[in-house]
């Protein structure tokens, strides 16, 4: 049937009529929050570049995370900023470490259980070089490419990283997320897991994390930029669609439980490959560029924030992501309500 018969105007004249045949939905369950731990007590620093988001110290992320509980959100990803580095990310990994604490202190309070808490599995903001592996240089190198003066050391970092994921389990992590990019680190995470008795310990692999411009704004409020070269040589190319999906491939080989996307909006196209070839749960991050460049676009008037979140975390959840770590989770979550 076609036109006058055939009317696609029809079911858009009311929200009731809209609501109904709408396909796509948001809730807040699906969303989840990133904190930024830091030492300290009282401590609620904004981060410039990403206003509304801030460095927490313990009582304050504490607080967030009652609200987020109240808003129905699914989960919490959480990152330290430890009191000090070293090449070795000791604070990534030590019993005593920020997240660590924070993860005792979370799951001691019977408000927050409705929350999933995510453990990022990484070492770049606890070295002292800000790279998510152990360095090695070579000083005698006197080629032009500083790239070649060092290397970031795949195996050896598997080791640290096995040891982060174990004490962020034993700490109370629901869900350890590796976001390094090392190749052979689900593996060698599940059996760190398996061999200490966290064997119900799920992992959710960053499978398919690109070294991309818009993660600047999280390097300011991790402190997590590196102090030479960048992290080409293990973040994945943007321009590599097929690439991403054998490292999705690898990491369910190793056993990962969940895959998370990242960025979000400039690789919807991945998400969307991700999601027709895999029946796995499929999560999508919408990064700290992605979010501060709608709230730049917000404060100068040029952009309605309320539909612009709920659009952009709709194109999102339309491309298949299952589930979105987003700085927007809570503002979400009320227009969503």
């Amino acid at each position: 049937m076609n036109f006058p018969a055939t009317r696609m105007r029809r079911l858009r004249r009311t929200e009731a009529l809209r609501s109904l045949v709408r396909e796509t939905h948001l809730h807040p369950a699906a969303l989840i929050q990133p904190l930024f731990l830091c030492p300290g007590v009282g401590i609620r620093r904004e981060i410039a570049s990403m206003p509304g988001v801030f460095n927490l110290s313990l009582d304050e992320a504490v607080k967030e995370a009652e609200a987020a509980a109240s808003l129905g959100l699914g989960g919490l990803l959480l990152f330290g900023l430890p009191a000090e580095k070293d090449d070795q990310a000791t604070g990534a990994w030590s019993s005593e470490g920020i997240v660590q604490q924070a993860l005792r202190a979370f799951k001691s309070n019977r408000k927050l259980d409705p929350l999933a808490l995510i453990a990022d599995v990484c070492l770049c903001e606890y070295t002292t070089h800000g790279h998510c592996g152990v360095v090695s240089h070579d000083h005698a190198a006197t080629t032009h490419s500083h790239e070649a003066s060092y290397e970031i050391q795949n195996d050896p970092t598997l080791t640290l990283l096995a040891k982060t994921a174990v004490s962020l389990a034993a700490a109370g992590a629901d869900i350890v997320a590796p976001s390094d990019m090392m190749d052979g680190r689900v593996e060698a995470i599940r059996q760190a897991l398996d061999a200490a008795q966290l064997d119900q310990t799920p992992i959710l692999s960053y499978a398919a994390k690109f070294a991309s411009a818009f993660y600047g704004p999280f390097r300011e409020a991790a402190n997590s930029a590196p102090q030479f070269g960048d992290r080409r040589t293990y973040q994945m190319d943007g321009a590599n669609l097929r690439e991403a999906l054998r490292e999705i491939d690898q990491d369910i080989a190793e056993s990962a439980d969940m895959i998370l996307m990242k960025p979000a909006m400039p690789y919807l196209d991945v998400i969307r490959a991700a999601r027709d070839r895999y029946d796995i749960p499929l999560g999508a991050y919408q990064v700290s560029g992605e979010y501060a460049m709608l709230q730049a676009a917000f404060a100068r008037g040029w952009l309605s924030p309320d539909r612009t979140i709920l659009e952009s975390l709709l194109s999102i959840r339309r491309a298949g992501a299952d589930f979105i770590v987003t700085y927007f989770a809570q503002q979400a979550a009320k227009l969503i309500t």
